[in-house]
């Protein structure tokens, strides 16, 4: 059982499962935590089920983009062989 509190922004390991996610969103009022994990998806628990987890904290993944593997290189916002921010698409928008 963890006694780790769900964080908006960390990243867990479930060590049973070995998937590693990131907390999105804790609704206190619900009493559920949503989750994504690396691949994309997300899913939502109810609190009780968090402290009924095995959890480690980890590091957030150096490849954050796992979640956007069906994305064109380009729409990363990186030249992909400079890895420089390109300029802002939406520059244009505001």
């Amino acid at each position: 059982m963890s006694d780790l509190d769900p964080i908006v922004g960390n990243w867990y390991k479930n060590v049973e499962e070995e998937k590693e996610f990131e907390v999105v969103a804790v609704d206190e009022d619900a009493q559920t935590v949503a989750i994504q994990y690396f691949e994309g998806e997300v899913e939502e628990i109810d609190l009780d089920s968090w402290y009924e987890l095995v959890l480690e904290p980890i590091e957030a993944p150096e490849d954050w983009s796992g979640a956007y593997d069906q994305m064109e290189p380009d729409d990363l916002g990186y030249d992909t062989t400079s890895n420089e921010k390109k300029e802002d698409p939406l520059k244009d928008l505001y």
